[in-house]
């Protein structure tokens, strides 16, 4: 079974954010966050879904039993690390690039 807060937990510290800041880019409160510890209760799927989104994976990403990594390139490495330099509105319009280049 999948230890979900345990996730959560590993994939906030990878990023070295605070609960704080977690509940900031997911748009839920800290005090939700902080009570799923406290209590030991698992969030909804619309939470764990927002989380997912914070943590700019999906939820099959983050369900997966090899925590969601896979084997990639040097070149496919090579675009993620930009990627992370990219704005919000940077992004937006590569991957409206992609969307043409792809069809």
């Amino acid at each position: 079974m999948i230890d979900i807060l345990g996730r959560i937990t590993d994939q906030r510290i990878s990023r070295n954010w605070t609960e704080y800041q977690l509940a900031q880019k997911s748009g839920i409160p800290q005090s939700t966050i902080s009570t799923w510890y406290r209590k030991k209760m698992l969030p909804t799927l619309s939470s764990l879904d927002k989380i997912c989104r914070a943590f700019d994976m999906t939820m099959a990403q983050f369900l997966s039993e090899n925590d969601g990594l896979t084997e990639i390139t040097p070149d496919q490495q090579e675009l993620l690390n930009k990627w992370e330099l990219l704005t919000p509105a940077q992004k937006n319009a590569f991957l409206s690039l992609m969307e043409s280049i792809t069809l």
